[in-house]
Order: structure tokens, then C-alpha cells, then sequence
């Protein structure tokens, strides 16, 4: 059995500057998000890799998902569509924050 929610670290600076490398968070497990949404994915030309992104949009049956640091980060651009593991609430570390959706 999965639990609703897991904790991840996060690992390089793609989604500088809204998380940075090191940051710790809390996300729970769903394969839902809208536009703007701090998700993480994986991308299905990379199985096994988990990715944390922010949502752009629905692509056909998957998700198009981009980092907020348009010059350190590897995203749908270069991999295509994403599924969504998870969506991130809430940064525990080294400053308590809840994440918001960006606005559009």
C-alpha cells in the first residue's frame, strides 16, 4: 500500500527560483494538476527518473511540464510529455513555505 504523501529533495537549479537544490518538500501522490502546479513527474522517455517541475499544460495523455529556470533546466522541451507522480504542497526545508500555483 502507497501512502497519500512522500518527501523528496530537490536536485539542481531548474526550478530556481521558486525551489532551490537542497530544498526538502512534501508531496502527495495524485496524477492530476493544473497549469502552474509544482508537480513531480517522470518522463516517460526517461523511466525511473523523477523530475520536479511546473506544469504548463494537458498534452494529449500526458502533462507538458517546464522549470521555472529557463537556462538549468531539462523539461518536456528536450524529454516530451510527463506523467505526474505527485503534486507539491509544501517546502519543509530550509524554510517552511506552502507552494502556490502560479498565477497565468
Amino acid at each position: 500500500m502507497r501512502l497519500p504523501w512522500f518527501a523528496a529533495l530537490v536536485s539542481g537549479p531548474s526550478m530556481v527560483p521558486a525551489l532551490r537544490s537542497g530544498d526538502r518538500i512534501l508531496v502527495r501522490r495524485t496524477n492530476t494538476a493544473e497549469p502552474g502546479d509544482v508537480v513531480v513527474a517522470e518522463f516517460r522517455s526517461r523511466p525511473g527518473l523523477l523530475v520536479v517541475k511546473r506544469v504548463e499544460r494537458a498534452d494529449g495523455d500526458g502533462w507538458w511540464v517546464a522549470g521555472d529556470n529557463p537556462f538549468g533546466s531539462d523539461d518536456s522541451m528536450r524529454y516530451g510529455r510527463a506523467d505526474i507522480i505527485g503534486r507539491v504542497t509544501f517546502r519543509w526545508w530550509p524554510q517552511p513555505v506552502r507552494l502556490r500555483r502560479a498565477p497565468r
